[in-house]
């Protein structure tokens, strides 16, 4: 193979792998050719496409950050890669249903979204809902949430009304008791008030009996002749 032509199937293989969401790895040793092209319509029938490419070509491909490098470990052996550009579950489901039928295909590894799978893994997703199931189920939670949410509204506000009614009884009996003690002060305030005016007389008069006291001062005139 020229080299121009490697590159050339190096390109194309980077733009299927940018282009899907899973990919997965298989050993496909001992397999008929008519097995293989059975396999890639019913791979074909839920947006994807299995190819066979040699291990150097694919570890070109699959450098630097490529969403296939975590899997360049599985580089070895016979290996066909199937690009999934729809479902990963409808994938998974005809892989796996293919493997169990035709024990020579074994699966390897995958890789969904950056996520690497081990083929137990991948296993475990072809058992999975299809999308269009989990789509169903998914309307069905959010038409349940609205009912729920208005649920637990309608209890905090009956709760807060509770709340607001006993507060205002409690302040309602604790008023008549607040207000009894409020007619001391009044009675007590014309006694308060008279007590200085009584004694301002005696006040006033302390200065009128202290005045002649000061009086000696004329006195001294002669001496300063």
């Amino acid at each position: 193979m020229r080299k121009s032509m490697k590159a050339e199937i190096v390109q194309d293989l980077q733009e299927r792998i940018g282009r899907s969401q899973f990919n997965i790895l298989a050993d496909f040793t001992g397999l008929q050719v008519e097995e293989m092209t059975r396999l890639r319509q019913q791979v074909r029938e839920v947006d994807g496409e299995l190819r066979v490419v040699k291990n150097t070509l694919l570890t070109r491909a699959a450098t630097g950050d490529s969403p296939l490098a975590p899997l360049s470990s599985h580089f070895v052996g016979p290996n066909a890669v199937t690009f999934g550009y729809g479902d990963p579950v409808s994938l998974a489901k005809v892989l796996v249903k293919f493997a169990q039928e035709k024990p020579k295909f074994k699966l390897k590894a995958g890789v969904l979204s950056g996520q690497v799978l081990t083929a137990q893994e991948v296993d475990a997703l072809s058992k999975l809902p299809d999308r269009e199931i989990l789509l169903a189920q998914f309307l069905g939670v959010l038409q349940g949430v609205p009912t729920a949410l208005v649920t637990v509204l309608a209890g905090v506000i009956r709760n807060l009304l509770n709340v607001l009614v006993a507060l205002k009884d409690k302040k309602a009996e604790a008023e008549p008791a607040e207000a009894a003690p409020a007619a001391e002060p009044e009675a007590a305030t014309p006694a308060a008030e008279a007590a200085p005016q009584e004694s301002a007389p005696a006040a006033e008069a302390e200065p009128e009996a202290a005045a002649p006291e000061a009086s000696p001062g004329p006195e001294k005139e002669p001496a300063g002749e």
